[in-house]
């Protein structure tokens, strides 16, 4: 009987909750809807589509849920039906104990837009429990000098079924001298009098055996029934009484284990063994008799267990003080426990939204309620999140609330952010729960590649093997997974003369570049691309980088003679005056080198000659000069090797042989210029310009050779030679003749030939078109052939 109390009680402590819950919610315009308790699991309850006006397809769309107070979930809302199934097996006398009605609240959540829709279910008892009383037995004792009418309160019977399925009456075995009276206590209990109808004689009857019945309302009806043993005693006209019949006694629910919560008093005017009074508990239930401890003697009220107000906050205690001739009297202690703040507050999660792009604005990541099993300032609670995140916390209904994103997101700044709910009741002292949810920021592609440089300048040397690595492009993307996968590419060559696929390729996932041919520095020194950067996004996003390729010469060209040629079909000869001073320039060598920096800077070495010490080569520019007077014993004919050298490394070199002729009475050195092979390129008005100027100086040498003729005609022959060279007086024609062009490096310059002939006196002129750099004078290692026009001829270039 007292575990069927103390369950009894705790189902009553949860149906004050559900109650109070039910009155917050009452004026919201909820809907209620009534279940049978005992009802087995997906019991149909109501058809919430229907009277929400929602189709079944909108229902899903937003997501609907049922939401129950606490942590059990009692319905179901299926989104293929709509209907509200239940979900747990209700037990009526579990859930709200005595209380009638039973009703559970619980939340209709709708998404886009965020809807609360509050509703709540009554649980309908059934008679499925029997009137049960607390004593199987009772013994009472009756004086035998009671008179008719005098009222013997009996033990009460629990029934825990509510309305007409609970304890409704008691009936007592037909007897001559006791009936049944029943009576309703403040609390709604029903409990049974025992009314004399008439006086007792012990010496007739001592005993008497009756038997209680307990009865309820349902259909069909169920009863429970105690034995009452009667004993009738001698007269004792006087029962102990209290000094108030109520007492009302207020105490903290901490309160410490044995501290004593009220001294009761009684009296009786009897003396000996009717004036001794005992004191007991009258009617405890289970959970007063482990709570409380009451001493018979002194009447003390000792506390043995600890005290719950969110479980129990009020106790109605029935005490009894007995004499020894079995009258008694009876006062009832109120103990209303006082609050305190124990219980932190609770908060329970509806809806996470733990994943937010960062383009979006305003997006609910979370829905959840908070509550606190305390009441008054302790039970009402407060709720803040961080003030330095984008996020706002707002109310909804019945303490529900929301949080949500304040504008777009930047995940590039921030991928994770962790919102921490502090909710603090308002208790002394105040007691704090925190909860952290984690939000991950999802990317969106709104960064485009960025190169780490804003050009690149790469370095290749020529000669450079095929598919060589040169060197290595490199973007970020501050976007993640594939909108951060970076790809590579070659773009476009506004040069139309630049096939850029034949030179360059570059490995689109990491951006090395490579060399596909061999690069020559003499046909190309530098060129530049633009590379393109592209990322996997959804649209893709790209950036471009300009690549500067520089090619670095290589020592792999030989220096190459312009004069003389090294192919010319006829050795080259230079006439030498016999009278010709030390320092005479008798031909300057001309030599370039298709390298570039010191690998093009030259130098020039005489190597050998037929009369050592007679020339001389300046090593920088290439002039050939006497260094001393030549003698008759000199030769007529000499041959020098010269050398040129480049400055790079490993070095290279070339080398030409040069004839000297000497000869007598002539001053003037022959030195025939080389025609440099005309650029390709070159468009036909510069060519045109250049054969204005050859004309212009053909007709100058004309003249020139007029008054030479004068000259020579004029002059007597000093000797002789066998070659028949007219002798010109030494020193009378410049020595800046020999290059035409003045610009000493014979670039660029024509070379004519004019021949007198020493017999004829009619003064013709024999003009000789211009000599190119490949008709150069015929000279056998013997003699110079003879020939008529050849002797007293005269050649200025």
């Amino acid at each position: 009987m007292e575990a069927k109390e103390e369950s009894f009680l705790k189902q009553r402590q949860v149906l004050l909750l559900f109650v109070f819950l039910g009155g917050s919610l009452a004026g919201s315009g909820s809907r209620r809807y009534s279940v049978a308790e005992e009802k087995e699991r997906g019991c149909l309850i109501a058809n919430l589509a229907r009277d929400l006006g929602l189709s079944v397809e909108e229902l899903a769309e937003r997501r609907a849920q049922a939401i129950s107070k606490g942590n059990i979930q009692y319905f179901q809302l299926s989104h293929q039906t709509g209907d509200l199934l239940l979900v747990e097996k209700l037990d009526r006398e579990e859930l709200c104990g005595s209380t009638e009605p039973c009703v559970l609240h619980f939340q209709i959540l709708l998404h886009n837009p965020l809807q609360f829709i509050t509703n709540e279910v009554e649980v309908v008892d059934v008679n499925d429990h029997a009137p049960e009383f607390f004593e199987n037995a009772m013994q009472l004792k009756v004086l035998e000098s009671s008179p008719p009418g005098t009222v013997i309160s009996l033990g009460n019977a629990v029934d825990l079924d509510v309305g007409r399925n609970g304890l409704q009456n008691y009936t007592v075995s037909p007897n001559s001298h006791f009936h049944v009276r029943t009576h309703r206590r403040r609390d709604g209990r029903k409990y049974p009098e025992l009314v004399l109808d008439r006086a007792l004689d012990r010496e007739e009857q001592p005993e008497l055996s009756l038997t209680l019945t307990a009865l309820d309302g349902g259909s069909p009806p169920r009863s429970g029934t105690a034995q009452v043993h009667i004993l009738v005693l001698d007269i004792n006209d006087n029962a102990p009484e209290f000094t108030q019949s109520l007492y009302e006694v207020h105490i903290l629910e901490k309160s410490p284990i044995g501290s004593v919560i009220i001294t009761l008093s009684a009296s009786d005017l009897d003396t000996g063994t009717f004036g001794a009074i005992s004191y007991v508990f009258f009617h405890a239930s289970e959970e007063i008799l482990k709570t409380f401890e009451l001493n018979p003697s002194t009447g003390d009220i000792q506390l043995v267990k600890g005290l719950d107000y969110e479980t129990i906050n009020t106790y109605e205690v029935d005490i009894e003080a007995k004499d020894g001739g079995g009258l008694s009297g009876k006062c009832t202690v109120i103990v209303q426990v006082v609050d305190v703040n124990d219980n932190p507050p609770q908060l329970a999660l509806s809806s996470v939204n733990s994943l937010v792009p960062e383009n979006s604005a305003e997006t609910v990541v979370a829905v959840f309620s908070v509550s606190d099993l305390d009441s008054g300032d302790n039970g009402r609670v407060t709720c803040s999140i961080q003030n330095d995140l984008p996020f706002i916390l707002k109310p909804s209904v019945e303490n529900f609330y929301t949080i949500g994103s304040q504008g777009a997101l930047d995940r590039e700044s921030r991928a994770e952010y962790n919102i921490t709910i502090t909710i603090s009741d308002l208790g002394t002292p105040r007691l704090t729960t925190q909860h952290t949810i984690t939000v991950q920021v999802s990317d969106i592609n709104d960064n485009a590649p960025a190169f780490t440089q804003p050009s690149y300048t790469l370095f290749v040397r020529e000669n450079n093997s095929p598919a060589l690595h040169i060197g290595t492009i490199s973007a970020t993307d501050s976007d993640s997974g594939s909108n951060a996968h970076i790809t590579y590419s070659l773009l476009p060559s506004h040069d139309q003369q630049l096939t850029l696929t034949s030179l360059i390729s570059i490995n689109a996932d990491n951006g090395q570049l490579f060399a596909l041919r061999v690069l020559d520095y003499e046909a190309l020194q530098a060129f530049e691309f633009r590379v393109g950067a592209t990322d996997g996004g959804s649209p893709t996003l790209s950036s471009q980088t300009l690549v500067h390729v520089l090619v670095l010469d290589d020592n792999d060209n030989e220096p190459f003679f312009l004069y003389p040629l090294q192919n010319a079909s006829a050795p080259c000869t230079e006439l030498l005056p016999r009278a010709a001073e030390p320092g005479y320039l008798v031909t300057k060598v001309v030599a370039v080198d298709r390298d570039s920096g010191q690998n093009a800077w030259l130098s020039f070495q005489l190597l050998k000659a037929t009369e050592p010490g007679l020339f001389s080569v300046w090593a920088h520019n290439g002039e050939v000069r006497t260094t001393r007077l030549l003698s008759e014993r000199d030769a007529t004919k000499h041959r020098l090797l010269l050398l040129v050298k480049d400055n790079g490394e490993p070095q290279r070199s070339a080398s030409v042989t040069l004839h000297v002729l000497v000869v007598d009475g002539f001053s003037q050195p022959y030195l025939p210029l080389p025609e440099v092979v005309p650029d390709p390129t070159q468009d036909e008005d510069a060519l045109t310009l250049y054969l204005v100027i050859a004309l212009a100086s053909v007709s100058s040498l004309f003249l020139l050779s007029v008054l030479l003729f004068v000259g020579v005609r004029l002059c007597r022959r000093a000797r002789t030679t066998s070659l028949g060279v007219c002798s010109v007086p030494g020193g009378h024609i410049p020595g800046h003749l020999v290059d035409v062009s003045g610009m000493g490096t014979l670039s660029q310059s024509y070379q004519y030939e004019v021949c007198l002939t020493g017999d004829s006196r009619t003064g013709d002129f024999k003009f000789l078109s211009p000599v190119m750099p490949n008709l150069f004078l015929e000279e056998a290692e013997g003699d110079v052939k003879e020939s008529p026009h050849f002797r007293n001829s005269v050649v200025v270039s």
